[in-house]
């Protein structure tokens, strides 16, 4: 008997505790399924979201690049401007540097022609007196060549009158003469210069060789050419060794 009951007891207990759990679980099934419906809309939300993003993002993108290349294409095309701007500006102002050149000659032009105008000279008579004063240059040049060489043919002539009248006497050159040594010959002592006859020097006459303003020796011409002349070192005078390029004075000039 106490079998029976504790077996009805047993049974109503299993009774009631599945009763229990389905009364429970019953409880929690709508509470999950909210929660799983919620999540579900939230991952469908965030996933529609994203992918509206990601378009966004793209587009942006895009426009980005748009704006990049045109950003580009405006610069180039104001450098092609500036480019432009440059060119024009120095053709303008070659064309006013023209113009200004252009100008000036018409001002001088028609200042000739008041000055012409002036001289109440017909044309054949400008002409002729044009060729006049060409002959007259040619005359006066030529006079003063020969004006030239007569003066050095009269220094020629008092440095031998004063070789004549006495031993002791010193050769004048003229006080502006500069030359310089082109070739020098240690074994002989003798010395080529770039001075001759063009320049004013005479056989005879004495020079000083000089180097950055210190004397080096004294030379004696003894050859005398039309621009170039050959010098003795004067015994005694010889300082240093002379050298290409030193300086020649005369050492006697004639004040």
């Amino acid at each position: 008997m106490l079998l029976r009951i504790a077996l009805i007891v047993a049974i109503v207990a299993g009774f009631a505790a599945g009763g229990l759990d389905y009364y429970v679980v019953s409880n929690q099934v709508p509470a999950l399924t909210k929660q799983r419906d919620d999540e579900h809309t939230a991952k469908v939300t965030a996933l529609t979201d994203l992918a509206q993003t990601r378009t966004k993002l793209k587009k942006t993108q895009s426009d980005l690049a748009q704006t990049q290349q045109d950003l580009a294409d405006t610069k180039s095309s104001l450098d092609k401007a500036v480019a432009r701007a440059d060119a024009e500006t120095r053709q303008v102002d070659q064309l006013n540097q023209k113009l200004s050149d252009v100008t000036s000659q018409r001002d001088d032009a028609q200042n000739k022609l008041a000055a012409y105008g002036a001289t109440g000279l017909t044309p054949d008579q400008v002409v002729a007196l044009n060729k006049q004063l060409k002959d007259a240059n040619k005359q006066i040049a030529a006079l003063n060549g020969e004006n030239s060489l007569l003066n050095h043919q009269l220094v020629i002539t008092k440095n031998h009158l004063r070789e004549l009248i006495g031993p002791d006497f010193d050769i004048k050159l003229p006080p502006g003469l500069k030359g310089k040594v082109l070739v020098v010959d240690p074994k002989w002592d003798f010395v080529v210069l770039n001075i001759g006859d063009d320049s004013g020097a005479v056989p005879d006459a004495e020079l000083l060789v000089s180097r950055q303003g210190k004397l080096v020796a004294k030379v004696i011409l003894r050859t005398v050419e039309k621009n170039r002349s050959i010098a003795n070192i004067v015994p005694g005078w010889k300082i240093g060794e002379p050298i290409e390029g030193d300086e020649v004075t005369p050492a006697h000039p004639d004040t």
